[in-house]
């Protein structure tokens, strides 16, 4: 009696068998369609909105008010799609990887990096352009994330609780070098633009790296499936064929690419990848495939709302949109670990 192996092709079918097991909240084709289309008219709805409002006048034809629409308000809107969907996007990548609701970019330390890299940019190379400091970032954010990431593998934390606060105070450690530098150079209001991510600046001609975010999102659509494996842990990837060495390090380099993009064009925009992972999950469940197109929606839905209240709030002046997520973010914080405490003590 012989023993064939199985095949390679039925491993990944099993791969994508599982993944599509994750989804606990079926739903019917029509139904689901049907639940998405209405998103996607309110997400255009707001965008619209985002779009009017302002202190220039887009309708006056006789002054050049209407000339704002195509400089500043719909590169704006652009940035606020590709910024928030991407940041969403990077944080549910960041959550599977580590099998923790509260890990994201800003609670990891890679925002802060990638901040580091963004200086250090300026420091050495200061006449390089976006494209470099890009790069800079990005290299920056992989490598922090994945020092982060080494740590975790190395040491047993108890409580799922610690893990973000081991990583935010490794972000401040070196959040705290960054400004060293900063005070150092005599580069400290180039520190605060960043710090105070905003989308002010942005307009036709300045906002166009963004689009390299829309190419990732567009390769985790793609291999949604292989990420939602690895999310169920090694031994599990392992056994249905999966290599979950080069999974990890392709969600972590995606993740460093839109963070480094994101930091240069935008700046920090802090728990945006805390707070849409974590609300999606609560309604449809941990599948990536079928949550990625509602990370996407609720991404832009939160950063276009808080734009806009930064927009509105002291009219004429803004309050960037850093600062809205940050109190928006840390209140979702709390609650999400007070709801997790209160689960574990049950």
């Amino acid at each position: 009696m012989s023993t064939q192996a199985p095949l390679p092709a039925k491993r990944v079918t099993n791969v994508d068998a599982l993944a599509s097991s994750r989804s606990y909240a079926p739903q019917s084709r029509l139904r689901k369609y049907a639940s998405l289309g209405i998103a996607i008219l309110l997400t255009l709805g707001l965008l619209t909105a985002s779009v009017c409002i302002g202190v220039a006048d887009i309708t006056d034809t006789v002054g050049r008010g209407h000339e704002f629409t195509w400089i500043t308000r719909i590169p704006r809107t652009v940035a606020l799609v590709l910024a928030g969907a991407s940041m969403a996007m990077a944080g549910l990548i960041m959550q599977l990887m580590t099998q923790n609701r509260f890990v994201e970019p800003t609670t990891v330390g890679t925002t802060e990096w990638a901040g580091l890299g963004l200086l250090l940019s300026y420091i050495l190379l200061p006449s390089s352009g976006v494209f470099a400091k890009m790069i800079i970032a990005i290299l920056f954010a992989f490598t922090g994330t994945m020092i982060f990431f080494a740590f975790l593998r190395k040491v047993t934390l108890k409580s799922s609780l610690i893990v973000p606060i081991v990583g935010i105070m490794f972000g401040s450690v070196i959040s705290a070098v960054t400004t060293f530098l900063a005070l150092k150079f005599n580069l400290m209001q180039t520190l605060g633009s960043w710090l105070a991510g905003r989308f002010t600046g942005v307009e036709s001609g300045r906002y166009e790296p963004l689009w390299v975010v829309a190419i990732v999102a567009v390769v985790v659509v793609l291999i949604a499936n292989r990420f939602t494996v690895a999310g169920l842990g090694k031994d599990v990837a392992t056994n249905v064929g999966l290599n979950y060495e080069r999974v990890v390090l392709l969600g972590v380099g995606l993740v460093s690419i839109v963070t480094g993009v994101v930091t240069v064009v935008i700046g920090a925009l802090p728990f945006l990848g805390l707070i849409v992972p974590n609300l999606v999950s609560m309604v449809r469940g941990d599948n990536l495939r079928t949550n990625i197109p509602w990370v996407f929606i609720t991404g832009i839905w939160i950063v276009t709302i808080c734009d806009i209240l930064g927009r509105v709030i002291i009219m004429p002046f803004e309050i960037p949109v850093s600062i809205v997520l940050g109190v928006v973010g840390s209140i979702t914080f709390i609650f999400l670990l007070l709801r997790t405490r209160r689960n574990l003590v049950r």
